[in-house]
């Protein structure tokens, strides 16, 4: 059992981490392991956001050599941007073991972000325009203090409160999961069939780091985008090809979109108003959001695919 949330604005940006915050902490309940959030900024022309981490929360209980191990992969994650031409405009840490940089970039980005991610001990959340992911372990409450997201303005946002059931409780088995420039994705449910689609999708050269099945579901997507699918078609093959029970909720640079399997048997809840679309597990998730008493409230079909662009 694991909560999901997401909500965008139709119009001009908001503090969207606060209102993020709040429909996190009341889903706390569905999964008080890990919280993550992937936010949407205003992106600017060329800018990039890298957010990434150098190690584990649990590996800060290490000793005393655990500080110059993560002062080495920060070194070298910098050699790297140095190599690929990377202006940083600013750099900020969070905690010891996540770092966030805004940087300028022409050249290839993937490319960059590969490189950055050969470094030993090194994960990178998220490179992107407008999107900034950060997960840690904790509850929504806690995450949002320690990285400051209380104060995150930005047009829309996706979250997810995790009960780890077939991975351990790291950050690296937090959701969100990155599926490619500015995308991501939660998942509430379980899939019978990641192993073996893990197993296709590594042999079709899909990076995969951990056994967490919504891993599997976010490379699923990469690959089918890579191939040529849009978002939309991707998430209809998903129907078809992932097994088990599930919803999921994808960012974009420009919008969210939802989907649930055709049994449809875990929970969901939406609401629109004039100025916003959420979604959440449960409704208690979008009783503190403006004018909820107005908005149209429904549960989102089967086997339907649900998109709202800012």
């Amino acid at each position: 059992m694991c909560g999901i949330a997401g909500l965008i604005h139709k119009g001009k940006s908001s503090n969207v981490g606060r209102e993020m915050t709040a429909m996190l902490q009341a889903l706390k309940h569905r999964g008080p392991d890990s919280t993550g959030y992937a936010v949407y900024g205003e992106p600017t022309e060329g800018d990039y956001v890298l957010r990434l981490k150098v190690a584990e929360a649990e590996d800060m209980a290490k000793g005393r050599g655990i500080h110059q191990v993560l002062a080495d992969r920060i070194a070298a994650v910098e050699a790297i941007m140095q190599e690929h031409g990377v202006t940083v405009k600013t750099k900020e840490n969070a905690t010891e073991y996540a770092l966030r940089y805004l940087i300028s970039h022409d050249g290839d980005t993937a490319a960059l972000a590969e490189h950055i991610e050969e470094t030993e001990g090194v994960e990178i959340l998220s490179l992107g325009n407008g999107l900034e992911l950060i997960k840690d372990l904790g509850d929504a409450s806690d995450v949002a203090g320690l990285y400051g997201l209380n104060e995150f303005n930005g047009t829309h946002g996706i979250g997810h409160t995790r009960m780890a059931t077939e991975s351990a409780v790291t950050t690296m088995g937090a959701h969100p999961f990155n599926t490619g420039s500015d995308q991501c994705l939660v998942h509430n449910g379980s899939l019978s069939n990641h192993n073996s689609l893990r197993r296709q999708l590594r042999r079709e050269n899909i990076h995969i780091e951990t056994e967490n099945d919504t891993e599997v579901a976010a490379a699923y997507l990469t690959w089918k985008l890579r191939n040529g699918s849009t978002l939309g078609e991707a998430l209809e093959s998903s129907l078809n090809d992932l097994d088990g029970f599930f919803t999921f909720v994808v960012g974009t640079k420009d919008g969210f979109g939802v989907v649930r399997d055709p049994i449809a048997c875990k929970p969901a809840v939406m609401a629109e108003t004039d100025s916003y679309v959420a979604f959440g597990s449960e409704y208690r998730a979008l009783v503190n959001l403006p004018d909820i008493e107005k908005a149209r409230v429904w549960e989102p079909e089967p086997a339907t695919v649900y998109f709202w662009n800012h």
